[in-house]
């Protein structure tokens, strides 16, 4: 079985990037000016196996070079940008959905999490961070006195 983490605010803030988006659209075509880039998030796959966590980052037309992964006390950080490169003139372009810019998203990094060990390597738009978990847990039996 498969368990998801139930993320209540996930919904809400899809739709207030939605709005943040139509907006920009909106005043860009009302003023005729380039709209400053703002910071997005992209989506990210958390899988758990026996002895590690993967997230899998999705970062299509982002140069590996312009990706930065960081372990700040326990959390851990991905940030970086994607840079818009014009391939044609503005008015063959009908439609710019996806995101350009600076990007960022942070993740707590849970006890069992072998910190030092945390590697990532980046294919086919796809950025992988594997989090490998500590080999041994340190457990302490407690012994309940007679008084």
């Amino acid at each position: 079985m498969v368990y998801v983490k139930w993320e209540p605010f996930r919904d809400l803030m899809a739709m207030q990037d939605r709005m943040a988006r139509l907006f920009d659209e909106t005043l860009s075509r009302i003023w005729k000016e380039e709209v400053p880039q703002r910071v997005w998030s992209p989506p990210v796959d958390i899988l758990e196996g026996e002895g590690e966590v993967v997230l899998k980052v999705d970062l299509p037309e982002v140069n590996q070079n312009d990706i930065d992964i960081k372990v700040e006390e326990d959390t851990l950080i991905i940030q970086g940008e994607r840079k818009f490169i014009k391939e044609t003139s503005a008015e063959n372009v009908l439609k710019i959905e996806r995101p350009y810019g600076n990007f960022h998203r942070t993740f707590s990094i849970p006890r069992m999490i072998d910190r030092e060990k945390i590697r990532a390597a980046y294919r086919d738009g796809v950025l992988r961070v594997v989090l490998p978990k500590k080999t041994e847990v340190h457990r302490k039996q407690i012994l309940v006195d007679e008084r």
